[in-house]
């Protein structure tokens, strides 16, 4: 069967994935038979999850479009603020109420959302089709250091986190997903992911050291652990911490 060819063009941070041969440009693309466009588009680098429009020819198509001798192919990026509901959505909407799942490789990343107060389930242990069955059967936004993850078909939120400095990863997480909004921080617990409430010093008493018990004016409980959480040496350092992720995210990407 002889070769054919389409033309392709991505756009914004879909570039990051591609060689850089590739970036920012139109470029040529040889392919036999009529395969799948997502098919052809994850066998240049994107996994579909970072995918949200796709224009053959000027018009939207799906994933499972077929992919024809000539065709011009336009690849855009997940617009979480954006509406394009004009247009063939390649996933669900926006989320409201983002919660995540991340890989072993992102333990730290994982620290910091659940400092702002973000809903992250973490297990170092946890295998790749754990990770992607929980993505999908608990609708969390998959995030992850290995793109090839990404491209399981089961998988329909997810993002290949491009910074490896931890605090950079979380602003950008929030820039991506625009959260910056709806960070709430000192909400979350830190060691198990569950929710904080208020709590009463006199009900705690016993289990917070004496001498430390005048110094407390607020204290919150973790409703899944119970671990207990008060304004002590650690709370400065960790505010500064929220506040400089929420910085980093208010800035302009790129």
């Amino acid at each position: 069967m002889s070769s054919r060819r389409a033309t392709f063009r991505f756009y914004a941070e879909l570039n990051d994935l591609l060689p850089r041969r590739l970036r920012q440009r139109d470029f040529d693309h040889e392919f036999r038979g009529t395969p799948a466009i997502k098919d052809v588009i994850e066998s240049l680098g994107v996994p579909h999850t970072e995918i949200e429009l796709v224009l053959v020819n000027g018009e939207p198509r799906g994933f499972e479009h077929h992919l024809q001798d000539g065709d011009r192919v336009s690849v855009y990026p997940v617009f979480e603020s954006v509406d394009v509901s004009g247009a063939v959505r390649l996933r669900p909407g926006p989320l409201r109420d983002p919660r995540f799942v991340l890989d072993v490789h992102l333990g730290k990343l994982t620290a910091h959302l659940r400092l702002l107060g973000f809903d992250c389930d973490y297990d170092a242990g946890r295998e790749d089709e754990e990770l992607a069955r929980r993505s999908a059967d608990e609708r969390r936004i998959l995030l992850t250091r290995d793109r090839q993850l990404l491209k399981r078909v089961v998988i329909t939120r997810g993002y290949w986190v491009r910074s490896q400095q931890p605090e950079e990863q979380a602003a950008e997480v929030l820039r991506r997903f625009d959260l910056t909004g709806m960070a709430a921080p000192f909400t979350r617990c830190l060691r198990c992911n569950g929710p904080l409430t208020r709590a009463k010093l006199d009900e705690h008493a016993a289990r917070i050291p004496e001498g430390v018990r005048p110094r407390i004016s607020e204290l919150t409980l973790c409703e899944a652990c119970g671990r207990l959480y008060w304004k002590g040496t650690h709370y400065e350092r960790l505010n500064l911490r929220a506040e400089e992720i929420l910085r980093r995210a208010r800035l302009p990407s790129g």
